[in-house]
C-alpha cells in the first residue's frame, strides 16, 4: 500500500471519530429547540396550561444552562489539560458527554435535568477546542480552516439528520428519548476516538497560568465579542424556531423537524464554504458574514408568515451562519500568539454566550409580548453589534501596526 494513502486514510479515520463527537454536540445543543414546546409542557405543566408563552421562555432556560456550561468549561478543561495528551483528552471529553446527557434522560425536574444541561455543557467548548488543534495539525499549513470545517461538519450534519431526527423521536415518544440517542452517539464516539485517534501529545510544558496569558491580548477580547454578540443573532433565533413554524407560519407540529433540516443543510453548506473563504480571506469572511447575517435575519422576520419563503430564509440563515463558524475560530486562533490550546476552546465559549444571550433575548422580547418574530429583530440588531466590534478591532490592529513600524 501507499504509504502516502495509508497516511491520508488514517488522518480521515481520526478525524472522523471527531466529527462523531461533534455531531453528537450538535445534537445536544440544538435538539432542545425544536422540542422546546414538548419540554415545558412536560417539565412545567402548570404554568404551561396558564401561559404557554411564559413556559417556553423558562424552559429556554435550558439552552442558557447548557451555553454556560460550554463559557465554564472551555477555558478551565483547556488550560488544565494543555499539557495532557490530546487523544486521551479527547476520549475523556467523550466519556464525559456521554454521561452527562445520560442523566438528561433520567433526571424527573427540570431543576436537575437544568443541572444536568449545564454540566453536558462543561466538555463542550473543550472537545471543539482541542479536536480543532488536531485537526489542524493534520491538514497542515494554509489549510487549518479546512481543518477546523472538518471537525465542525459533524455539528452542522447533526442539523440536516440528527436534530430533525431527535425532534421527530421527541414529539413522537416523548423529548427524553433524543437525549438517549444523544448519549449513544457520544458512547459510539468514545469508542472510535480511543481506537482510531493516534497518539497526539499535548504541550507538556504549559501551565494553567501559562494559558490565563491569552486573557491579556486586546484582539482576543475583540474576537470573543464578536462570536458571543455576533454569533448570537443566529440563536435569537434558532431557540425559537418552533413557535415561529407553528404560531406564525400556521404550519402543523410536523413541519418543525423539515425546517430544521432546511437549517441544518445551510449550516452543512456554509461550514464547508466558510472554510474556504476563511482560508482565502478571514478579515472579509467576518466583515462581509456579520453585514449579511443583519440582512437575512430582517428579511426572516418579514417574510415568516408563509411557510415557504420562511423555509427559505431559514435555510439562508443557516448557512451565512455556519460561514462566520470556521472564520471566528480561525481569527481568534490568529490573534492568540502560542496560547492555542485555550484560545481554541474560547471560541466555544464566546458562541455559547451568543447562545446564552440569544437565547434569553428572544425568550425575554416574546415573554413581555412582542410576538414569535421580535427574536429576529433582535437578532439582526446583536449581527450589526457583532459587525462594529469588528471593524474596531481591525482598525485598532491597524493603528498597532502603524504605530510599531513607526
Amino acid at each position: 500500500m501507499n504509504p502516502s494513502l495509508d497516511k491520508r486514510g488514517a488522518a480521515k479515520r481520526a478525524l472522523l471519530s471527531l466529527a462523531i463527537g461533534s455531531f453528537g454536540i450538535g445534537m445536544t445543543e440544538f435538539v432542545v429547540m425544536g422540542l422546546l414546546p414538548d419540554i415545558a409542557a412536560d417539565l412545567l405543566p402548570t404554568l404551561w396550561s396558564s401561559s404557554p408563552e411564559d413556559a417556553l421562555s423558562q424552559a429556554g432556560w435550558l439552552i442558557s444552562l447548557y451555553a454556560l456550561g460550554v463559557v465554564v468549561g472551555a477555558p478551565t478543561i483547556a488550560g488544565f489539560v494543555a499539557r495532557s495528551p490530546r487523544h486521551r483528552v479527547m476520549i475523556g471529553l467523550a466519556l464525559a458527554l456521554t454521561v452527562f446527557n445520560a442523566l438528561t434522560v433520567v433526571l424527573p425536574t427540570f431543576e436537575l435535568v437544568g443541572a444536568s444541561r449545564f454540566l453536558a455543557g462543561l466538555p463542550h467548548g473543550a472537545y471543539f477546542g482541542i479536536g480543532a488543534l488536531v485537526a489542524a495539525d493534520v491538514m497542515g499549513p494554509g489549510n487549518r480552516a479546512k481543518g477546523v470545517a472538518f471537525i465542525l461538519t459533524g455539528l452542522t450534519i447533526a442539523n440536516v439528520v440528527g436534530v430533525p431526527i431527535g425532534t421527530f423521536l421527541g414529539q413522537q415518544w416523548g423529548w427524553r428519548v433524543a437525549f438517549g440517542v444523544v448519549a449513544g452517539v457520544f458512547a459510539l464516539a468514545t469508542v472510535c476516538i480511543g481506537f482510531f485517534v493516534p497518539e497526539h501529545a499535548g504541550e507538556p510544558g504549559r501551565t494553567m497560568r501559562a494559558e490565563l496569558r491569552v486573557f491579556r491580548i486586546a484582539q482576543v477580547w475583540f474576537a470573543l465579542g464578536v462570536g458571543a454578540i455576533g454569533f448570537g443573532g443566529f440563536f435569537a433565533v434558532y431557540s425559537y424556531i418552533a413557535p415561529v413554524v407553528t404560531e406564525v407560519a400556521g404550519s402543523p407540529a410536523w413541519v418543525v423537524p423539515i425546517v430544521l433540516v432546511l437549517m441544518g443543510l445551510g449550516m452543512t453548506v456554509g461550514n464547508l464554504v466558510g472554510g474556504h473563504l476563511a482560508d482565502i480571506s478571514v478579515k472579509r469572511t467576518l466583515l462581509l458574514g456579520l453585514a449579511v447575517l443583519a440582512v437575512v435575519l430582517v428579511l426572516l422576520a418579514l417574510l415568516s408568515g408563509w411557510i415557504v419563503t420562511l423555509a427559505i430564509m431559514v435555510f439562508v440563515v443557516g448557512f451565512v451562519s455556519s460561514v462566520l463558524s470556521p472564520t471566528i475560530q480561525t481569527r481568534l486562533m490568529d490573534v492568540a500568539e502560542d496560547n492555542q490550546s485555550i484560545a481554541a476552546a474560547l471560541n466555544h465559549s464566546a458562541l455559547n454566550i451568543g447562545n446564552s444571550l440569544g437565547a434569553f433575548l428572544g425568550g425575554a422580547v416574546i415573554a413581555i409580548g412582542w410576538g414569535f418574530t421580535a427574536p429576529a429583530w433582535t437578532g439582526a440588531a446583536l449581527a450589526v453589534a457583532g459587525l462594529l466590534i469588528a471593524l474596531l478591532s481591525y482598525r485598532v490592529g491597524a493603528t498597532r501596526s502603524a504605530q510599531t513600524r513607526s
